[in-house]
């Protein structure tokens, strides 16, 4: 059953905030008594920090907070306020002499929309843990999704709106699982059963959608500016699971925008995908990477539809209602 959004994940707390001039935000997803975190970063133009740290080698194993931010690289920054935020909390991995709180941050290139001399901070960062609670949240033009368009195949001016979506799925014996996701992304966005576009590149001349694959195909090169893009999420579960395993899932939850986004993973785009467990009991990998990544693949659709038109970038809502 369907229903909420990844809060619904017992241990997971969500934020968002934005500045709706500068159409930028940050996205904040809390596990303030640590949680266990795998990544996989599949597009080649990624922007993160943290990420070398949840490899399965590594020591730390459990982080207290994702940041997903607008902003480019310069968006990282606000990962150092959910820092703060969660250091005057107390939460933190115990070094002895303090707590240092484990966030690792993904971003997407949303400077071409807005202003691009606005982006997440310090201070965006903090505010935006401040604030996070479990319960209902705003889709779309929301969070790290504020600046998030998608369709740049034939130059950004052609783009249309994406956006931030979220839902969870619930199991009768308690389990849940979520995905929040930024969807930010060159290539169109389609609906994973009928593969209808539902956002793209729009034709200036017909008004009508592209199709990026076709386009690519006669075009042999886009009209993709390097690196201005990104597709971020996460995925959540309270069951037990290593770092490894959590690897595991967020490789198979990538199958998702695999599924609904048309190129991906590619040369300008970052994709970044968390999956984090916040203990429970133990499910096979296969199980809560597939679920995982249907959740996901519901919550870019959610992205899309929820999203609003801004600074003349149409959203699915806007086309269909005229």
């Amino acid at each position: 059953m369907n229903f909420g959004n990844i809060t619904d994940v017992p241990g997971i707390k969500v934020g968002n905030i934005e500045n709706l001039e500068a159409l930028t935000g940050c996205t904040i997803i809390l596990t303030e008594e640590g949680a266990t975190c795998g990544v996989d970063v599949r597009g080649s133009a990624p922007g993160t920090r943290e990420t070398e740290l949840l490899d399965p080698i590594n020591l730390i194993d459990k982080v207290h907070a994702i940041c997903l931010s607008g902003g480019s690289a310069y968006g990282l920054d606000s990962a150092s306020g959910v820092m703060q935020y969660l250091e005057e909390q107390g939460k933190g991995y115990d070094v002895g002499v303090a707590k240092v709180p484990i966030v690792p941050a993904a971003v997407l290139f949303d400077l071409t929309i807005g202003s691009p001399m606005i982006r997440p901070d310090k201070q965006m960062g903090y505010l935006a843990a401040q604030q996070a609670k479990k319960g209902p949240f705003h889709s779309g033009n929301v969070g790290a999704g504020c600046g998030a368009t998608v369709g740049k195949m034939t130059g950004p001016e052609n783009c249309m709106k994406g956006g931030l979506g979220s839902v969870s799925i619930e199991f009768g014996d308690g389990l849940v699982i979520g995905a929040l996701v930024a969807v930010n992304a060159v290539g169109d966005v389609r609906d994973p059963l009928t593969r209808e576009i539902l956002a793209g590149p729009i034709d200036p001349e017909t008004g009508e959608l592209v199709d990026s694959l076709v386009f690519l195909q006669e075009n042999v090169t886009s009209n993709v500016l390097p690196g201005t893009n990104t597709t971020i999420g996460i995925v959540a579960v309270n069951a037990k699971m290593t770092k490894a395993e959590l690897k595991k899932v967020a490789q198979i939850t990538q199958n998702a925008l695999a599924r609904t986004i048309f190129p991906v993973h590619t040369m300008n785009d970052g994709d970044t995908i968390f999956a984090v467990a916040t203990g429970g009991d133990t499910y096979p990998v296969d199980f809560i990477g597939n679920m995982a990544a249907k959740a996901m693949e519901e919550a870019i659709i959610v992205a899309i539809k929820e999203a609003d038109e801004v600074a003349g970038a149409p959203s699915y809502k806007s086309r269909n209602e005229r």
